[in-house]
């Protein structure tokens, strides 16, 4: 993955990758590596929610 979008919303952490650049195994490792450097690294009450986004839209247009 060479781009990522993260997005802090409160307690929520959003990271939009490039769905032709990552698959869904990696991505799931990466979500799964960002929470676990989040529970290694701070200190913080309660719990953050991180999703990683992987999509891809098609759009066509007929007339």
């Amino acid at each position: 993955m060479q781009r990522a979008f993260a997005i802090q919303a409160g307690r929520e952490l959003r990271v939009i990758a490039n769905a032709k650049e990552t698959n869904d195994a990696k991505a799931a490792k990466i979500c799964r590596d960002i929470a676990k450097a989040f529970e290694e690294q701070l200190t913080y009450p309660g719990e953050i929610k991180v999703t990683v986004l992987r999509e891809s839209r098609y759009t066509e247009t007929a007339r």
